[in-house]
C-alpha cells in the first residue's frame, strides 16, 4: 500500500487555517468544510474518515454521494444495479489535501483523494468565478499503486441532496432533450417521481437499484439525446448540467435517502464499450462537466448563467462578435449539385441580399460518374462543374464582396477513394483487427501522423492558397463505439480520437487566425460544447420543412449560445410572402443560414430579403451578449404558439410563431377557439424580467403579417396578434422612461 494514499481510517487531521469545522451537538468536530461556493451555496465537506462530498450546508450527510465514484475491474459497486454511484472505490477514496489557485477572475480548487487499497490517486478540480452561477469539474486519475487497474467508470460531478424545499422530491421536475436527424433540441419534462418512483425505503433498508439514465451511443455525441439536463423546483430553483464530450458521456439522476443526486459521466464500459487499463504511473482524464445552480428564475434564469459560461471557455475569434451573414448553397437550392453556371447567378444575389460569406457546399469535388458519397477524401475539385476552375467561382464571391466558403467532410474517407488504399491501415478505425465501413465510407483516426498530415494538407491547400476563409466541417456517419489500436478498448480509442480532433481544429485556428469553423454533425447530431468551445458556429439542423423548423430554431439556445447557433431560412421564388417571411424571421435571433433561389425571385419577394438581412444587420451587435427565455416555454415538436426571446440590461427581443394546429401537441391550450368557433389568434406571453416596466413594443419583421402586440406592465404580460396561421413575428421591446 504507498504510503502516499492513506485508508480512511488514517484520514484524520488538522483543520487548516481558512477552513471551518462543522461540530455536532455534543461538541465533536464530524466534518470540515473544505470549499466553498457561495453563488451556488454548494460546499466541499470531509468527515472525519477522509469521505469528501458535495452539498449545501444544510444537507443531511446521508443524502450526499462521495467526490468521486470510481467502478473497475474487481472493484464494483456496494450495493449492485444500474447507477455509478455506491461504487467500492468511491467510497474508500480519502482526502489528503488540497490547494486553490486564482487565475484573474477564475478561482482553481483541486480537491486531492487517493484510494488505499488500489493506490489510485484521484485529483478533482472544481472551477468557478466571481459572482456566476456555475461549477465546472474534471478529474485526474494516477495509477500510485503496483499493479495495473481497468478502469469502467469515472464520474466527472457528482452531487446529492437535491429536494424541494416545500414538498420533497414530489416538487421536483426533470428536464431533458432528445435529438433526432431533422428534429434537434425537443425538450421533455416530467416529474420527477413519475421517473423515479417512491419505493418505501424505510420497509427495505436499501435504496432502489435503478435510475433515470440518458447517454451518447457511438461518434454523434448528440444522435440520441443532448448531453444536457436540469431538475427544477416549485420555488424556482434549477440545477442544470452539461456533459462536455464529444465521445461518450451518460448522466444520471435518481434518490438517494431521501433527496435526489446527479452523477456526471464521460464514457463507460456498459454504454460506450469503453475500459481503459491505467498502468502503475500512467494518468486518465475525463471530460470537462459543468453545473449550474440558480436559486430563482427556473430554467429560463439557469439557461442564462450556462450561456454565459458558455462564453467564457470558446476559443475567442472575431467571427463571435461581427455575426456575418452566412449564404449556403445547399438547403432546398443545390443540394449538393453545384456547377459554376449555377452558383454564378445565386453569388451575384446573395450579395445583392446583403450576404457576407458565400459557401458552396457539398459536391464541388465530385468528378466521378459512380458519385461522391463513397468516393470522397482527396478534396479536389470537379473538373467537369468548374470548367474555368474553382477559383473562377472563388475570385467572384470575394468580388461581390464576400467570403469564399467551402463543405468538408475531414474525419471520413469513402471506400472507393484512393487514400483508402494509399494511407496506412492504422490510420483508420478498425474492430477486431477489421477496417470499419460504416454507409460507404471509412473513418480517420487522427492520432496516426498520416491522417493528419493529409488533413493540413488539405486545409492548408483550401485556405492558405485558394483563399477560403469558412469551412463547414460536417460529419455524416456514426461509427459506431469507436476504434481498437492494440489493446485499447473500442470506447477509449473513440475518446482519443475526439481529443486529437479537438486538438486539430485548434491547430487550424493557431495557424489561420482567421478562419470560421462550423460545426455541423448530419444538421446538430455532434452539437456539444467539446467541440463549441473550439468552433465558431454550429449548424442546427437539417430540417427542410419550415414549418417544422420553429420548435428546433426556438430551442436552438439550449444547445448553443445565440451567436453559434446557425438556423436555416430558404426562401423561394415559388413561396408567397408569408412563406417567405416565416422561415426569415426564425434565423434573426441565431446566425443567418441563407439560401434558396434568389435570383428568381420578383422584387417584391427580393425587397422582403433584403429587408430581413437589413434587420439582422441592425440588431446583430445585441445578440453575442444577450441571454435567451422562454415566455411559452421550451416548446414541445406540435406546437402551435412557440416563442423565444433575447434580454439584454436595456433591451429585449421576441420571436413569435404563430403554426396551423398540429395533431399530438403537449400543450391542451394550443388549439384553443372562441365561442363562434374561430381560431384563437392571440397569444398572452409572460415576461418576469419586464414586470412593471412601461415597455413599447415594435414589430421589426415581417410588416406583412398583420402583428399586434400590447404590453401590460403591471401584470408583465405581452399579448401577441398574428391573424393568420402560418406566420410569425420579430418584436423588440423597448422600454420607456417613467418621468
Amino acid at each position: 500500500m504507498p504510503s502516499s494514499a492513506p485508508t480512511r481510517a488514517t484520514a484524520a487531521r488538522t483543520i487548516p487555517e481558512g477552513e471551518v469545522a462543522l461540530t455536532s451537538a455534543l461538541g465533536r468536530v464530524e466534518r470540515t468544510r473544505l470549499w466553498s461556493h457561495p453563488e451556488l451555496g454548494l460546499h466541499a465537506v470531509v468527515d472525519a474518515t477522509g469521505s469528501v462530498r458535495l452539498g449545501t450546508p444544510d444537507q443531511n450527510w446521508a443524502t450526499l454521494v462521495p467526490l468521486v465514484e470510481v467502478t473497475a475491474t474487481g472493484h464494483g459497486r456496494l450495493w449492485s444495479g444500474e447507477r455509478f454511484i455506491e461504487t467500492a472505490i468511491g467510497d474508500r477514496l480519502a482526502y489528503r489535501g488540497h490547494e486553490t489557485v486564482q487565475d484573474q477572475s477564475l478561482e482553481r480548487t483541486t480537491i486531492r483523494l487517493a484510494d488505499g487499497v488500489t493506490g489510485l490517486a484521484a485529483d478533482v478540480t472544481l472551477e468557478a468565478s466571481a459572482g456566476a452561477g456555475f461549477l465546472r469539474a474534471r478529474v485526474r486519475l494516477v495509477n500510485e499503486g503496483s499493479t495495473p487497474l481497468r478502469l469502467e467508470s469515472v464520474t466527472t460531478l457528482t452531487l446529492g441532496g437535491i429536494a424541494d424545499r416545500r414538498d420533497g422530491l414530489d416538487g421536483l421536475t426533470l428536464h431533458w432533450a432528445d435529438n433526432d436527424w431533422l428534429a434537434e433540441c425537443r425538450w421533455r419534462q416530467a416529474a420527477f417521481r413519475d421517473q423515479v418512483v417512491p419505493l418505501s425505503r424505510s420497509a427495505h433498508g436499501h435504496e432502489g437499484r435503478g435510475c433515470f439514465e440518458r447517454y451518447s451511443q457511438g461518434s454523434w455525441s448528440t444522435g440520441r439525446h443532448l448531453p444536457i439536463g436540469a431538475l427544477t423546483d416549485r420555488e424556482g430553483r434549477a440545477w442544470l448540467w452539461q456533459i462536455e464530450s464529444s465521445a461518450g458521456w451518460r448522466f444520471e439522476t435518481g434518490e438517494r435517502e431521501g433527496a435526489a443526486y446527479v452523477a456526471l459521466c464521460g464514457p463507460d464500459d456498459a454504454h460506450h464499450q469503453w475500459h481503459h487499463t491505467l498502468a502503475p504511473g500512467q494518468e486518465f482524464h475525463t471530460v470537462p462537466a459543468v453545473l449550474v445552480r440558480t436559486e430563482a428564475g427556473g430554467l429560463d434564469g439557469a439557461f442564462g448563467e450556462l450561456t454565459d459560461y458558455r462564453r467564457g471557455i470558446r476559443h475567442d475569434h472575431p467571427d463571435l462578435r461581427a455575426l456575418p451573414v452566412i449564404y449556403n448553397d445547399y438547403m432546398n437550392t443545390l443540394m449538393g449539385d453545384p456547377t459554376t453556371e449555377k452558383l454564378l447567378p445565386l453569388i451575384e444575389a446573395a450579395s445583392a441580399a446583403g450576404a457576407e460569406v458565400f459557401v458552396i457546399d457539398a459536391g464541388w469535388y465530385d468528378d466521378d460518374a459512380q458519385g461522391w458519397w463513397d468516393s470522397v477524401g482527396a478534396w479536389e475539385p470537379a473538373l467537369h462543374r468548374f470548367p474555368g476552375g474553382i477559383q473562377e467561382v472563388l475570385d467572384a464571391i470575394r468580388r461581390h464582396g464576400m467570403t469564399p466558403g467551402l463543405w468538408l467532410e475531414p474525419e471520413v474517407v469513402g471506400v472507393r477513394s484512393p487514400l483508402a488504399r494509399t494511407l496506412p491501415p492504422e490510420a483508420f478505425f478498425r474492430r477486431g483487427g477489421v477496417r470499419v465501413t460504416e454507409h460507404g465510407r471509412h473513418h480517420l483516426d487522427l492520432r496516426h501522423p498520416a491522417a493528419r498530415a493529409h488533413l493540413d494538407s488539405v486545409v492548408d491547400r483550401l485556405v492558405g492558397e485558394w483563399g477560403v476563409g469558412y469551412l463547414k466541417l460536417d460529419y455524416n456517419i456514426n461509427i459506431g463505439p469507436g476504434t481498437e489500436s492494440n489493446l485499447e478498448s473500442a470506447g477509449a480509442g473513440l475518446l482519443g480520437h475526439h481529443r486529437a480532433h479537438l486538438d486539430w481544429l485548434g491547430s487550424l485556428l493557431d495557424r489561420h487566425p482567421g478562419l470560421v469553423l462550423e460545426n455541423c454533425g448530419s444538421g446538430g447530431l455532434r452539437m456539444d460544447y467539446a467541440q463549441l468551445a473550439v468552433t465558431q458556429l454550429q449548424s442546427t439542423s437539417d430540417q427542410q420543412d419550415p414549418l417544422r423548423y420553429p420548435p428546433i430554431a426556438a430551442a436552438a439556445a439550449t444547445a448553443a449560445t445565440p451567436e453559434q447557433a446557425a438556423v436555416w431560412a430558404y426562401p423561394q421564388p415559388d413561396q408567397s410572402l408569408d412563406e417567405i417571411a416565416f422561415t426569415l424571421t426564425g434565423a434573426l435571433l441565431g446566425r443567418i443560414h441563407l439560401s434558396g433561389f434568389l435570383n428568381l425571385m420578383s422584387e417584391e419577394q427580393f425587397g422582403l430579403v433584403r429587408s430581413a438581412i437589413s434587420v439582422y444587420k441592425d440588431i446583430r451587435p445585441e445578440i453575442s451578449d444577450a441571454r435567451p427565455f422562454w415566455p411559452l416555454g421550451l416548446p414541445a415538436w406540435e406546437d402551435e404558439w412557440i416563442a423565444h426571446g433575447l434580454r439584454r440590461a436595456k433591451s429585449t427581443f421576441l420571436m413569435v410563431w404563430r403554426r396551423e394546429p398540429c395533431r399530438g401537441g403537449n400543450d391542451p391550450a394550443q388549439s384553443r377557439h372562441d365561442q363562434n368557433g374561430q381560431a384563437d389568434i392571440s397569444r398572452t406571453l409572460t415576461i418576469p424580467h419586464l414586470t412593471g416596466t412601461h415597455v413599447s413594443p415594435t414589430v421589426l419583421l415581417p410588416m406583412t403579417a398583420g402583428a399586434t402586440a400590447e404590453w401590460d406592465a403591471a401584470a408583465g404580460e405581452l399579448t401577441v396578434s398574428l391573424p393568420r396561421a402560418n406566420t410569425a413575428v420579430l418584436l423588440r421591446l423597448s422600454s420607456l422612461s417613467s418621468d
